[in-house]
């Protein structure tokens, strides 16, 4: 089987806020070129590296917003938020834990550092992946999937490596509990100190890591320190990865869909037209209510 290697290893940017309870750095799409269709279906990913929040008495997050055409997927590592929206979807989600909107059609939706957390302050390190839907999907219902790390298959590494918890897709013939729209593989990598794990995904599958703690080898050679990116080439099906320390990786790879992606603020549709509708739709009160 053909080693899959490394495109480049991209730093983390500048720093912006989204809202006032999210500090990211933006990897999809990046200045360094990566598209949307590059990395497609991921279309956006927004990392709030390891941040110390003071006790605030009100949460701070993200208000009422719109999205339609997409999902949006929640990791949590540090921190708890609180999600709710238009469709009835929310909950909270605590270290390890994963929420899972689906937009489809329309939903508004708020997101804030659960209350009793914020009230404590403490470190905050989240994930949000945007991933695309199928053209045929995007008019759908939409749903929400709370996945607690509970429910997450956990497939031990051999000689104390540690060991992969799968949210979506599937690792050693072990499938995670997320149902997703297109083929998605979304998992934590989870080493000790020398851990090393294998994976094997198609060659045309858009495939990527995200360094959330320690640093990491790549096929032995290629050096990852924490809150780094790395894109794959699309080429070869297999590669490894080594802890140089503990590590938690994020590992991604998706069949792209290959379809026109328009996308304008929280709208990801196939046609500008669509755009325009949906932002018609928006204004006309079609995509529910939600208190702020």
């Amino acid at each position: 089987m053909a080693q899959k290697n490394v495109e480049f290893v991209m730093t983390p940017g500048e720093v912006h806020w989204v809202g006032d309870g999210f500090r990211v750095h933006n990897f999809i799409p990046s200045r360094f070129h990566l598209e949307r269709e590059r990395m497609d279906p991921f279309i956006l990913l927004d990392y709030n590296s390891e941040y110390e929040f003071a006790p605030a008495p009100k949460p701070m997050g993200v208000g009422v917003h719109p999205h339609r055409g997409f999902e949006t997927v929640t990791i949590a590592y540090k921190g708890k938020v609180e999600h709710h929206d238009s469709y009835g979807g929310g909950g909270i989600i605590g270290e390890g834990d994963v929420q899972w909107m689906t937009a489809a059609s329309g939903v508004l939706h708020k997101e804030f550092h659960e209350k009793e957390w914020s009230e404590q302050g403490g470190l905050f390190q989240m994930v949000q992946l945007w991933i695309n839907l199928p053209a045929r999907f995007k008019m759908g219902h939409p749903r929400y999937q709370a996945i607690h790390n509970s429910e997450m298959v956990k497939v031990e590494l051999p000689g104390n490596a540690g060991f992969v918890e799968v949210v979506a897709g599937e690792y050693e013939g072990k499938k995670g509990p997320a149902s997703t729209f297109s083929p998605v593989n979304l998992m934590n990598a989870r080493l000790n100190k020398g851990g090393k794990a294998e994976f094997i995904f198609p060659a045309n599958y858009n495939t990527a890591l995200l360094v959330i703690k320690g640093g990491i080898f790549i096929n032995k050679n290629e050096e990852a320190p924490v809150d780094h990116f790395v894109l794959f080439e699309n080429r070869g099906e297999s590669f490894e990865i080594e802890a140089i320390e503990e590590a938690v990786v994020l590992v991604m790879s998706g069949e792209p869909l290959n379809e026109p992606i328009v996308a304008h603020g929280p709208f990801v549709m196939n046609t500008k037209r669509e755009i325009i509708q949906a932002f018609d739709d928006f204004n006309q009160g079609k995509f529910g209510y939600l208190k702020d």
